[in-house]
C-alpha cells in the first residue's frame, strides 16, 4: 500500500505494507517527498530481507544451521553480528530464569510416548529442558565461537528475529535521514521521532488496530511495543505455551495479554511471552527492577496491571 503524492511540501506519513519474514510489515515514515520516502522504504525492506537470510533455519548454508549441525561436535566461528545476538539472547534467558530460551530439542528427540502418564511426561520434559537449555550454549569471546554442548540441541531466533530486523530497518532509515517513523512488524511496533503534527506517537496512532484498547493513549515515541497473547496451543520457537510454566510444566496464573515497552523491538519481543509464563506478580516484579522497560498486563477478567511509572490514558 503506497501513500499518495504529497504536492504541498508539508510533512506527511508515507506508508508501504508488505509481507516479510512470514509476517506483515507496515513501514511508515514522515517526510515531504514521496519519491525520496519510498526509496528509503526500499532500503528498509532490503535490510529486513538481509536479516531474514542471516538468521534463517530454512537455508541449508545459513550460519544458524551450521551451529546446529555442529551441536555436540565442535564450536562454530560466527561473525560479530550473530555472536552479539546469541550473547544478548543468553543474557535475556538468565534475566527471565530460562523462560525465554533460543534453544530447543532436535525434532527427532521425542520427549515421551503418548502412553506415558502426565507426571512421567512432566519429569522427562524437565530433564530434557535441563539438557537443552541456554546454560549449555558456550560462547568464546576471544575466538568468537558458538558451541552447543549436546547433540540434541538446536537454536533458533523465532519471533526475536522479527524484532531485530525491525531495529535494523529503523537504523538504516535513520542513517538515510528519516527523522520520524513507525515500523509495524507483525503487530509489534517500533517508533522514533514525532508525528507530522509534532505530537508523540501513541499506540492508537501508530496502529489503528489498537485504537479501542484501554491503553491506546500510551506515549511510545522512540520506543518499541511487543504484545504477546495467551494461547491454548504451543507456538513456534521462543513462543512457549503461554499458560504453562516451561520449568515445571504446570499452569500459572491466567493472563490474556502482555504488552512490553522497551527501547528496542528485539528486547520487547524477547520479554513479552516470558512475562505471560511468569504470571502477574512475578512479571511486574521483574519489570519494575529494570530500567527503560515497562509493561501492561491484561488478565482473563479484563483487569489491567501496569508496571511503575507508566502513564495510561483511559
Amino acid at each position: 500500500m503506497l501513500a499518495v503524492q504529497n504536492l504541498s511540501g508539508t510533512l506527511t506519513t508515507f506508508n508501504r505494507e508488505t509481507r516479510l519474514m512470514g509476517n506483515r510489515f507496515d513501514i511508515n515514515l514522515v517526510a515531504n517527498d514521496a519519491i525520496w520516502a519510498h526509496a528509503r522504504i526500499d532500503s528498509a525492506i532490503a535490510e529486513i530481507n538481509r536479516v531474514d537470510k542471516l538468521l534463517s533455519t530454512f537455508t541449508e548454508d545459513s550460519i544458524i544451521n551450521k551451529i546446529n549441525r555442529n551441536a555436540g561436535i565442535k564450536p562454530v566461528c560466527v561473525d560479530a553480528e550473530v555472536f552479539r545476538l546469541v550473547d544478548r539472547a543468553l543474557q535475556i534467558s538468565a534475566l527471565t530464569y530460562g523462560t525465554f530460551d533460543i534453544t530447543y530439542a532436535a525434532a527427532n528427540q521425542n520427549i515421551a510416548d503418548d502412553n506415558h502418564e502426565n507426571v512421567a511426561v512432566a519429569k522427562k520434559t524437565k530433564k530434557k529442558i535441563s539438557l537443552n537449555n541456554y546454560t549449555n550454549v558456550v560462547l568464546d569471546f576471544n575466538a568468537q565461537t558458538v558451541f552447543l554442548k549436546n547433540k540434541s540441541m538446536r537454536i533458533g531466533f523465532g519471533a526475536v528475529s522479527r524484532g531485530y530486523a525491525a531495529d535494523r530497518a529503523k537504523y538504516i532509515l535513520q542513517m538515510e535521514g528519516v527523522s520520524s517513523g513507525v515500523i509495524n512488524a507483525g503487530g509489534d511496533l517500533l517508533t522514533w521521532g514525532l508525528q507530522p503534527d509534532n505530537t508523540p506517537w501513541t499506540i492508537a496512532s501508530a496502529d489503528p488496530a489498537h485504537a479501542n484498547q484501554p491503553y491506546a493513549g500510551v506515549n511510545i515515541s522512540n520506543m518499541a511495543v511487543a504484545t504477546s497473547y495467551n494461547a491454548d496451543e504451543p507456538t513456534s520457537i521462543n513462543k512457549v505455551k503461554a499458560d504453562i510454566n516451561p520449568e515445571t510444566g504446570f499452569p500459572v496464573s491466567k493472563i490474556k495479554s502482555v504488552s512490553v515497552i522497551t527501547p528496542t523491538a528485539e528486547l520487547a519481543d524477547a520479554m513479552a511471552t516470558p512475562l505471560i509464563a511468569m504470571g502477574v506478580n512475578t512479571g511486574l516484579y521483574l519489570i519494575n527492577k529494570l530500567n527503560q522497560m515497562a509493561c501492561i498486563i491484561i488478565d482473563d477478567h479484563a483487569r489491567m496491571y501496569t508496571s511503575k511509572d507508566i502513564n495510561v490514558m483511559m
